[in-house]
């Protein structure tokens, strides 16, 4: 029956020691946890990300073992729904535990809630955060989609860094040895470099051959094991982008990123001065991404799909060999503040498409020149004329939200005539 059981759950870490190469996540995760034991946490829920296979919900179960929490587990696979979150994990989150210490709140996967099949689900979290009684503890692969922002603000962030090959071989040959298999190091080593850092795909690699051929050789994981197209965080693409020495390495940095086209070119923008500083160097690097995202804006319009390749090879090879020498560089590379920008300002953003929705078909005019032409002047009246603003936001039935849009500092005086005007 042991055979059947897959080795990825078989041979879990069961204690912190057995999680590899992440020491510094598990000091910064131990230290929270110990804060939550302690009744003083600086922030109640925590956001652990890194790529796929890297041991984050690994130590989660393995820090619940040997601390004695109950774990409440909700994957990708349950529902997300908003409903289902406050039914099963929302009871979990107010209760004590009968049998253990307290109860770890585990949210997987988290990047994975869909902004539409998923609606309420982000909004039903930071919920339970706010009332839960035990600590939440989510993961992502990218937490930087601008929809997680809340999450982000709410979270403490650990980082978690790919597996290493040494660590991962390690691994492997110390499956081999609980298995009794017979397995060469040549073998270990080559699925622990196809591997890609992914310490699950590897003992899933493992199994495959060790299970069906009762022994591991390097001639069997060469035609047994092969490459799988793995997704780059966007600060793993860049790191590739830049250090490539090859071509074909610089356009699978760009190929493989898993965020979309237009974000990622922001990502090169914003880094590119933080890599080059040669003035020569930055002149070719941006003249290179330049033309990717005039070949963007062409498939935008037109369709042209297969105009994409020409995007990747200037934002990939195009910017990485805009260097006049190779020379391994390590750059702190930053998350762009454009993005960081448009999502501070998305509520102010949805509240003037409103307040231009709600003039346009009054006005009949279009909500561009609302937008550019009737707002401007709404902004003097209401900030010099509260009384009157009052009765502009009475006659075109403008929320409380637009008032203090157009309002600003003044929004408090408008509001309470609004509400005198509206109690007569």
């Amino acid at each position: 029956m042991s055979k059947r059981i897959p080795w990825i759950i078989k041979y879990r870490p069961k204690r912190l020691g057995d999680v590899v190469d992440q020491d510094k996540a598990k000091q910064e995760f131990i230290a929270w946890l110990k804060s939550w034991i302690s009744g003083k946490p600086s922030k109640k829920a925590t956001l652990l990300y890194g790529p796929a296979g890297c041991g984050k919900t690994s130590l989660v179960e393995a820090a619940a073992n040997e601390y004695g929490f109950e774990l409440v587990e909700m994957n990708a696979s349950d529902f997300r729904r908003r409903q289902d979150i406050e039914r099963i994990v929302g009871i979990a989150a107010r209760q004590r535990s009968l049998f253990a210490r307290g109860k770890i709140i585990l949210l997987d996967e988290v990047d994975g809630i869909s902004a539409t099949a998923d609606r309420g689900a982000l909004d039903a979290i930071l919920r339970l955060i706010e009332v839960s009684k035990h600590p939440i503890v989510m993961t992502a692969n990218d937490p930087w989609n601008p929809r997680l922002r809340p999450l982000r603000d709410a979270a403490k962030l650990i980082a978690f860094n790919r597996l290493t090959e040494r660590y991962v071989y390690q691994v492997l040959k110390r499956i081999c040895a609980a298995e009794k298999l017979e397995c060469d190091d040549d073998a270990l080593k080559f699925i622990a470099k196809r591997s890609e850092g992914d310490l699950r795909s590897a003992i899933n690699d493992l199994q495959a051959v060790g299970e069906g051929y009762k022994k591991v050789t390097l001639q069997l994981v060469q035609n047994l094991v092969t490459y799988r197209n793995r997704e780059y965080t966007p600060f793993e693409a860049l790191r590739n982008l830049f250090n490539a020495k090859y071509v074909w390495q610089a356009k699978t940095a760009i190929s493989q990123a898993n965020v979309d086209y237009d974000t990622l070119l922001e990502w090169i923008n914003e880094n590119i001065p933080r890599h080059y500083t040669d003035p020569e160097e930055l002149w070719r690097a941006y003249e290179a991404l330049s033309r990717a995202d005039v070949y963007l804006g062409r498939i935008r319009k037109t369709g042209s799909w297969d105009l994409l390749s020409y995007v990747f090879d200037l934002a990939g090879p195009g910017v990485a060999f805009a260097r006049k020498i190779y020379k391994y560089r390590w750059t702190k590379f930053s998350f762009p503040q454009k993005i960081t920008l448009l999502a501070k300002t998305k509520r102010t953003r949805e509240i003037r498409e409103g307040v231009a929705k709600a003039l346009a078909s009054r006005l009949l005019t279009s909500r561009s020149t609302i937008k550019s032409d009737v707002i401007p002047y709404l902004h003097v009246i209401f900030i010099s004329n509260p009384k009157y603003a009052a009765r502009i936001a009475l006659g075109y039935d403008l929320t409380e939200d637009m008032i203090k849009y157009l309002a600003g500092p003044k929004a408090r005086e408008v509001l309470t005539y609004y509400k005198k005007f509206k109690s007569r």
